[in-house]
């Protein structure tokens, strides 16, 4: 199956999108990289069909529709990590077995587009993909819990190393588990006693260290935080997947400077995401991206900062970023800052395969 999708001029993407031809050009020729794309939530739950092109859904630019497998064509996302998520409120025999099934369904997916699609495991098979003109799809998964029933269980991921079939995991999602404490201020009813990341927390951190799957904090609460930190190997490499900085809004869902340190420690890299309510809490538009990967920059340097937008992960992205498509509008708004291109480039994709490579080649 071959999937139909418009093809733009340099000239036509930097008129729709109101940017110089520079940025469009920049965009092009760079690895395009989003390190969290959460569209398969909708296929599990009313079989968003990912292979047919989908407006902007019900709610316009929110909660979901924001991108399927022909816009990322039609935007230029060279790669991207696609995740699975399952229901944390079920019962852990229920979620092991739902993200097996869930594995198996997006791995289906992913093989009926081989012309435009190839599932990659580390940077080498990413740029031989990338070199056949197909999107590199990494897969990941958010919240740990969905395989804490057995931690033997975490064997059961096919592969080791370069060859594991998924990239990473983020230890906990919206609710607090087994494995420890999660952020959000709502979402520790069902653990409420845990505080920081339990010993069993510890063991699934080291079990992933083994298999080289990357350790993904966000969504942690910050003593979990610092608690996986100090059990992980320090010579692999951590990943914020997507989160904002306080350093521009100060609000529980985002990580702080020390935080940033930590993970670059280890030659990491963080992802900013696109929820607007996480960005800022008056106007936000893609400049208010710039703004926080503008502060990771200056606190631990453009080696470590990368866009994980999170969309379809039902949030509410900024007006002007309401898809893939406008990912330009960030280019843009750097180059008018004085980010050179090496560094947008950087940004856009060249940290995350650094540290993918760093980790697994």
């Amino acid at each position: 199956m071959r999937l139909a999708y418009r093809e733009w001029s340099d000239e036509e993407r930097a008129r729709a999108l109101g940017v110089s031809r520079e940025a469009v050009e920049i965009y092009r020729s760079s690895d395009v990289i989003d390190l969290h794309l959460d569209s398969f939530i909708w296929t599990r739950v009313f079989r968003y069909d990912l292979r047919k092109t989908h407006g902007r859904g019900l709610l316009g630019r929110h909660v979901y529709s924001q991108t399927d497998f022909p816009r990322a064509l039609e935007a230029g996302l060279t790669g991207g990590t696609w995740i699975i998520t399952t229901n944390p409120a079920k019962p852990s025999r229920w979620r092991r077995d739902t993200f097996f099934a869930n594995y198996e369904h997006i791995k289906a997916v992913f093989a009926e587009v081989p012309e435009q699609f190839a599932l990659v495991r580390n940077r080498a098979q990413y740029a031989e993909a990338r070199a056949a003109g197909r999107h590199g799809a990494f897969l990941g998964i958010q919240g740990g819990n969905c395989l804490d029933h057995d931690l033997a269980d975490l064997d059961r991921i096919p592969g080791v190393g370069a060859d594991c079939d998924i990239l990473r995991i983020t230890l906990v999602h919206l609710t607090s588990s087994t494995l420890g404490e999660t952020n959000s201020p709502i979402g520790r009813y069902r653990h409420p006693t845990v505080r920081g990341l339990t010993d069993r927390g510890r063991e699934y951190v080291q079990r992933l260290n083994a298999k080289k799957i990357f350790v993904d904090l966000a969504h942690i609460g910050r003593r979990a935080f610092f608690d996986a930190v100090a059990v992980h190997d320090p010579s692999q490499p951590l990943m914020v997947t997507h989160t904002g900085v306080t350093g521009v809004h100060d609000m529980w869902r985002n990580i702080d400077d020390e935080q940033l340190r930590a993970v670059a420690a280890t030659g990491g890299t963080v992802g900013i995401m696109f929820q607007q309510s996480f960005l800022g809490s008056g106007h936000v538009d893609a400049r208010t991206v710039v703004d926080h990967i503008d502060h990771v920059i200056r606190v631990i340097g453009e080696d470590h900062v990368s866009l994980g937008t999170d969309y379809d992960g039902a949030i509410s992205p900024p007006k002007d970023l309401p898809t893939l498509f406008e990912l330009p509008r960030i280019v843009q708004v750097m180059l008018e800052r004085g980010h050179s291109p090496e560094r947008i480039g950087k940004v856009l994709g060249g940290n995350f395969l650094r540290t993918v490579e760093a980790l697994r080649g």
